[in-house]
């Protein structure tokens, strides 16, 4: 039986923002604090002092009661962090919060960031799973994206975490890089599925206003692949991926059977979340708040009490953001769920509404779930989701 979607419950699931990164990334809009190629929590007073406000914030949110069921280190990079420092956050929601046994732990890593010692440390606090960010198996696309990581930092990032048997490993690429070819995906593809991590990450390049990026390039002009190469891409992945036995789970992630991001899932089914961190964002009884992404003017929110000021999310607003995350899941929505959530007449309107795509093979309904077709409803969800946002905005 389905959940309720976006049911009025007690969070179970935490995600962490530490925005620490050696250097920022060309392509990066994240809110991120650089400190150097030297730097780490061990040595780093702007990473100490951070975690203490992190704690400050963690220890004065109000507890509902219900223990952690996952929790969700991102970033910047957390693989920056001491074992201790990572230890102190934990023993804080630990005791805050409560987390049940055998909770999924996620933490993001870049290559090139941790040692042997570093990931048995995390795995000792309970780290049960690592999305290491790859990008790309190509020297000079990960120099044209501000990478820091070389390949063989790769390889010995993989190693460290099959010595440590980290039970679930996740690897994020890249496609639309400039100057990325489609041998240079392909390639990219039949490495990762020569590594065989539980779980794989496909993002499709977006040039953000501010970034690197966005004062280089713009979208649609070279060096960047045209939009037929990036949808080649986009279907290259599915192929390659679903064809070494990944499950297509979400428009950008794929699993083996049973290897599904719990955490992520959380976002997707629009459950309810706690947010912590610079610029972290959460969604407690009903109600959706950003922190500050700049780290003075988060320091002196935690400082000043973390005051949460905002109102009830509108029953618009959480059918639109329903559908607009429950989409990206292979196995979309349940229409029994939203009618009961939204009304029958609206889930009669959104069908009626959604008719051309029917008609174009991007939207289908099977066993009474409406999802968007893979690929090509995928590919064109934008388009979908943009016109449902325009039609049922108001």
């Amino acid at each position: 039986m389905d959940k309720k979607l976006n049911f009025a419950s007690i969070p179970s699931s935490a995600y962490v923002h530490i925005p620490f990164c050696r250097r920022r990334c060309f392509y990066c809009d994240f809110p991120i604090f650089v400190v150097g190629d030297r730097s780490r929590g061990e040595t780093s007073s702007t990473i100490s002092h951070y975690v203490e406000l992190l704690i400050q914030e963690i220890s004065i949110t109000q507890s509902f009661g219900q223990p952690l069921k996952t929790i969700f280190f991102g970033g910047g990079t957390p693989s920056l962090l001491a074992i201790d420092q990572l230890q102190q956050i934990l023993a804080s929601l630990e005791r805050h919060f409560g987390i049940v046994p055998g909770a999924e732990i996620s933490m993001e890593m870049d290559p090139g960031t941790f040692d042997l010692a570093h990931i048995e440390g995390y795995r000792s606090l309970g780290v049960n799973r690592v999305s290491l960010g790859v990008q790309a198996f190509q020297a000079e696309l990960l120099k044209v994206a501000g990478r820091s990581h070389s390949i063989a930092d790769i390889f010995a990032a993989v190693e460290l975490l099959r010595k440590v048997e980290i039970p679930e490993f996740s690897l994020d690429l890249i496609s639309g890089l400039p100057h990325q070819s489609l041998e240079d995906w392909q390639d990219s593809l039949f490495q990762a599925v020569a590594i065989a991590p539980t779980h794989i990450s496909i993002y499709d390049l977006t040039i953000e206003p501010g970034t690197a990026f966005g004062r280089y390039y713009k979208p649609g002009d070279r060096p960047l692949p045209t939009d037929e190469t990036t949808v080649q891409m986009y279907q290259m992945a599915q192929q390659v991926l679903t064809g070494a036995g990944y499950e297509h789970y979400e428009i950008s992630n794929y699993a083996q059977p049973g290897h599904q991001c719990q955490h992520n899932r959380v976002y997707w089914e629009n459950r309810p979340y706690y947010g912590f961190g610079m610029g972290a964002a959460s969604y407690v009884d009903s109600k959706r708040f950003t922190r500050p992404r700049k780290t003075k003017e988060y320091y002196q929110w935690v400082e000043a009490g973390c005051i949460v000021d905002c109102e009830v999310t509108p029953v618009n607003e959480v059918l639109l953001e329903t559908l607009m995350l429950g989409l990206r899941l292979a196995e979309g929505l349940s229409l029994e769920t939203l009618g009961a959530e939204f009304g029958e007449k609206k889930v009669e309107d959104i069908h009626q509404f959604l008719q051309p795509y029917f008609d174009k093979g991007w939207v289908e309904v099977i066993e009474g779930r409406l999802r968007l077709s893979d690929p090509q409803g995928f590919l064109f969800s934008n388009v979908v989701l943009a016109e449902l946002f325009a039609e049922f905005g108001e």
